[in-house]
């Protein structure tokens, strides 16, 4: 089936397979005409405070220079331990113009699990860098630098530096700002954000880089055991965003359009768009705390964006919010959705309020830059469906059991081959061999459906997946099928071991209540009415045993339910 690549029939017209010689350069000789095209023109913006590429472009020189001043070379690492910010986009792009490797590192892990991130990137004597937040240097980092004799350069900022300084005294004085005390650390050179740019070069260096070089390493959470790090190069992020780009039509649109985003840019979803924004000259819309939809709701009103990009919980968190609906949403040319399903009744509301036909469900993973299939941007989007496999990009579904490839309408794993597959796991090549078999493809450990026009269908993650008796339930699939109870505003189901039947589990499902649902109060009736509509809807196996509502469910760093941490508070 993979060998065919019949989903190429429902590809747009003109759509076809791309010269490989596209992606034979690194990121930062493809975005070179942006700073030579639009030098004026707004490369983002941050609560207020504009930055062209002219001068994006010169910070980011500034602090390349720094880095090399500093010792590092081509292939050593630096930590990005930031939110979206100005100082996030300066020292990305530095980092990649020096040839260092970028590793994002959340703001929000523990000092262990920060300690683990930075020891590893360490390991085989690469130097190792971080740029921090003075209140992250404060509470977490200077107690773990000392375990860690290959973190050698610390850059420590404030998130408000780019701001007015009667903004920073007044947020620091309200304590709407975060901030911490930076102090000198033995072995380390600590240094100030701001003092790079004072000091340094605005001249690009000459560092000789070719597609083959590492420029990212993106730690991926997976379903059990430690962090991996995926290793990406130049030509992997640049394959994956040609073609992207060329999938949505979007190099005729250069220069001309503007995005908003609320994924974080330490993870692959936010910064592969914000790749694809400097590479088309695209403005963006920095939102350091996408849980603030009012700051987004006024940043939409204000600048019209042409793209939105987010997890469905964001679009859903959107949906209820009364302005958003009453946004002009002309100008918006589409809703890009990744990293976790999105409810079909909550596709039909969002598509009732920005526009029918303007949603797009798009599928990726870290380890492939991160995206292999996309609905078409002009032919048929399917809702529920992640779309067709993308342009030089081979997928293949297999049994997880077997690993015999499954037919079509048949559940299998996704299995993704191309230039955007990652090199590797850091430090990691008994997983790395685990991942990726020996004809080259990337095993995703999600569990999708082809249908026989070649549009893929997600049903479950190969762990989220409850046995009952013996009969596979696919969680993605219940959940959509059980959000159209109008007292459900977000679902999550999984699997607990039965006590009385070892070997199988039982189905129980967590749910956050629409608030706009009227109903007496009484929660048991309510479950009552909930597992009757899923027996109308579902087969016995898959209807919820146990129900248990919920305020708000945890949700990880991007916005997906947590079900890992769901299923470890169920079992105790």
């Amino acid at each position: 089936m993979s060998e065919k690549k019949f989903w190429k029939k429902s590809w747009d017209d003109g759509i076809t397979d791309f010269d490989p010689e596209l992606w034979e350069t690194t990121y930062i000789d493809a975005i070179r005409p942006t700073f030579e095209n639009f030098l004026n023109k707004m490369a983002f913006e941050f609560l207020g405070i504009e930055i062209t590429f002219g001068e994006l472009d010169k910070y980011s020189n500034q602090f390349a220079n720094f880095l090399i001043d500093s010792g590092f070379q081509k292939g050593d690492i630096v930590g990005h331990n930031l939110p979206n910010t100005p100082q996030f986009m300066i020292a990305w792009l530095g980092t990649l113009k020096v040839g260092c490797v970028f590793s994002g590192v959340s703001p929000l892990l523990s000092s262990e699990q920060m300690q683990y991130q930075l020891s590893d990137l360490g390991i085989g004597g690469k130097k190792v860098g971080i740029v921090t937040l003075d209140a992250i240097f404060e509470h977490r980092l200077k107690e773990i630098a000392p375990k860690l004799p290959q973190l050698e350069l610390i850059i420590t900022t404030n998130i408000a530096d780019f701001l007015p300084k009667f903004k920073q005294v007044l947020g620091k004085l309200l304590k709407k700002i975060p901030t911490g005390k930076v102090i000198p650390l033995e072995g380390k050179k600590v240094v100030n954000f701001m003092d790079i740019l004072k000091n340094y070069s605005t001249e690009l260096p000459d560092v000789e880089l070719t597609p083959d070089d590492l420029a990212y390493i993106i730690y991926t959470g997976g379903t059990t055991g430690p962090p991996k790090g995926a290793m990406l190069t130049h030509r992997s992020a640049v394959a994956d965003l040609t073609i992207v780009m060329r999938w949505l039509n979007w190099e005729e649109n250069r220069g001309g359009g503007t995005a908003l985003s609320g994924f974080p840019l330490f993870h692959i979803a936010g910064l592969f768009f914000c790749e694809n924004c400097v590479f088309l000259g695209w403005s963006q819309i920095l939102v350091p705390d996408p849980r603030d939809t009012n700051l987004i709701v006024k940043k939409i009103e204000k600048y019209k964006p042409t793209a939105l990009v987010n997890v469905p919980s964001l679009f859903q968190m959107l949906i209820k919010h009364p302005k958003f609906k009453k946004l002009d949403h002309s100008e918006l040319d589409v809703c890009i959705s990744s990293a976790s399903p999105f409810p079909l009744e909550s596709k039909k509301e969002l598509e009732s309020i920005v526009g029918e036909g303007k949603l797009l469900e798009v599928y990726g993973m870290t380890e492939t830059s991160p995206l292999s299939v996309m609905n078409p941007y002009r032919g048929t989007r399917k809702l529920g469906s992640i779309g067709l496999p993308l342009p030089n990009c081979d997928i293949k579904l297999v049994d997880p059991v077997t690993g015999k490839e499954v037919g079509i309408g048949e559940p299998g794993e996704i299995c993704v081959k191309g230039a955007m597959v990652m090199t590797g796991y850091l430090n990691k090549p008994e997983e790395t061999k685990m991942a990726i078999d020996g004809d080259g493809y990337m095993h995703s450990g999600d569990v999708g459906i082809f249908d026989k026009e070649g549009y893929l269908r997600i049903v479950d993650r190969t762990k989220d997946m409850i046995i009952v008796g013996g009969f596979k339930v696919f969680s993605t699939k219940l959940e959509d099928v059980l959000t159209a109870h109008p007292a459900i505003e977000m679902i999550a189901t999984i699997g607990i071991p039965n006590p009385d039947r070892p070997g199988s589990e039982l189905v129980k499902a967590y749910i956050q209540i629409d608030p706009d649902y009227s109903y007496d109060g009484n929660e048991e009736a309510l479950k009552e009415d909930i597992i009757k509509f899923a027996k109308e809807k579902c087969a016995p196996y898959e209807v919820p045993k146990i129900i248990e509502f919920a305020e708000e469910l945890p949700l990880t760093l991007v916005g997906k339910v947590d079900k890992k941490r769901l299923r470890k508070e169920a079992r105790g």
